[in-house]
C-alpha cells in the first residue's frame, strides 16, 4: 500500500471514529478516549527509538511534560503579554497570543524535539542498560527544573481556563470535543509517520541498528546521526501529545506531568502489541488504554499500573514478540507445509 493510500485511509478511519464518539454523546466517552489516543501517541513515539533502534528510552515523562509545560508557559504569556514581552525583542509576537492549539501543540513538539536530540548528542554513545539509566537520570533533571521554575507554578502547579466551547467554521464543538479531536489528529500522524519510517531507508537505518550496531557500524551505516534522528523525533511525538494536557486537565504539577504511568505505559503497550511494526503500538495502546479506563471507572485507578504489570508477566511468557509476532510466527506455520 503506498504512502498516500495510507493517510487516506487513517483520515477516513480517523473521520469514522470522530463522528462516532460525537453520536455517543457521553463526555466520558471523549476523555477517556482522549486519553487512549494521548497512549497510542506516546507508544508510537517510543516504538521509534526503543522498538526501531532498540534503545530503551525511561524517559518518555520528561518529554511528555516538556510539551505540557511549553504549553503553560505559554498560556500565562497569552494571559497578559504586555507584562512578560513589552520592551523586549519578542514584542513584535504581542498580536499574536493567545496562541491556538494546534500552534501550542507544534510549538510543544519543538521544544521536545529538540531536547531530545541534546539527550541523544549526550547519551547516544552510551548502549544498553546505560543509556536507559540516562534517560531515567533526564527526566529526574528536567522534574527538578520545573519544581523551581516558578513561571510555570513551580511544586505549586498551575491552572489553566479553557473556554467552554469553540467554533470550526460553521461548527461548534464543545472544548473536550475539539481536544479529542486534536488527539485524534495527532494519532493519526503519529502512525503515519511511524508506518513511513518503517518502509523507507530510514527504518532499515534504525533496524541495522537494532539487530547488530558494531555490525552496521563497520558496513558505513551512520548510526549516531539515525539515532540523533531517532531521539528527535520520538521526542517531539511525545511533546506534541503532552502539549494539549493543561487544557484537558485544567492542572498541571510536575508529581502528575512527569508520572510513571506515563513512562511505564509508553514501554508496555508498545512490548504487549509488538515493537516492530507501527500495527504493535496501535493494538498495545488500544488494548491497555481501554482496560485502565474500563478499570478507573469500575474499580480504582490504583490497580491501572497492576493491569500493566500482569499483562507484561503474561506476554513475556505467552508471546514475548507481542500480539503481532505471536499473529505473525502462527501465520509463517500455518504456510509451511
Amino acid at each position: 500500500m503506498r504512502a498516500a493510500t495510507f493517510v487516506f485511509i487513517a483520515l477516513v478511519v480517523g473521520a469514522i471514529v470522530f463522528a462516532l464518539s460525537l453520536l455517543a454523546r457521553n463526555e466520558y466517552v471523549l476523555f477517556a478516549g482522549f486519553v487512549v489516543l494521548q497512549y497510542i501517541v506516546l507508544a508510537t513515539a517510543w516504538n521509534i527509538l526503543g522498538g526501531y533502534c532498540g534503545y530503551v528510552n525511561f524517559g518518555t515523562a520528561a518529554f511528555f511534560a516538556m510539551g505540557a509545560y511549553s504549553t503553560v508557559a505559554l498560556h500565562k504569556l497569552g494571559a497578559n503579554p504586555g507584562r512578560y514581552l513589552a520592551g523586549t525583542f519578542a514584542e513584535a509576537l504581542i498580536p499574536l497570543f493567545p496562541l491556538s492549539i494546534p500552534v501550542l501543540v507544534v510549538i510543544g513538539g519543538l521544544v521536545s524535539g529538540l531536547v531530545g536530540f541534546g539527550m541523544g548528542y549526550l547519551t547516544l554513545r552510551l548502549r544498553g542498560v546505560f543509556f536507559a539509566i540516562a534517560t531515567l537520570a533526564l527526566a529526574v533533571v528536567l522534574q527538578t527544573l520545573i519544581i523551581n521554575w516558578d513561571f510555570v507554578g513551580g511544586s505549586r502547579g498551575a491552572y489553566v481556563i479553557r473556554p467552554d466551547s469553540i467554533a470550526l467554521g460553521p461548527v461548534s464543538l464543545s472544548y473536550i470535543e475539539y481536544l479529542y479531536l486534536v488527539m485524534l489528529s495527532l494519532a493519526v500522524l503519529a502512525l503515519c509517520v511511524a508506518r513511513q519510517i518503517e518502509r523507507s531507508r530510514l527504518g532499515f537505518g534504525f533496524a541495522t541498528i537494532r539487530d547488530d550496531e558494531l555490525a552496521a557500524e563497520a558496513s558505513g551505516v551512520p548510526t549516531l546521526r539515525l539515532k540523533l534522528i531517532a531521539t528527535a523525533l520520538s521526542g517531539a511525538l511525545m511533546g506534541m501529545a503532552g502539549a494539549p494536557l493543561p487544557y484537558y486537565i485544567g492542572y498541571v504539577e510536575p508529581a502528575a506531568a512527569f508520572g510513571l504511568p506515563y513512562a511505564v505505559n509508553s514501554i508496555a503497550m508498545p512490548m504487549i502489541g509488538g515493537t516492530t511494526s507501527w500495527v504493535g503500538p496501535l493494538i498495545g495502546a488500544i488494548l491497555l488504554g481501554t482496560l485502565q479506563q474500563i478499570a478507573t471507572v469500575t474499580i480504582s485507578s490504583v490497580v491501572n499500573l497492576l493491569i500493566v504489570g500482569v499483562l507484561l508477566v503474561a506476554f513475556v511468557i505467552i508471546a514475548p514478540k507481542g500480539i503481532v509476532g505471536l499473529l505473525q510466527d502462527r501465520w509463517r506455520a500455518r504456510l509451511q507445509p
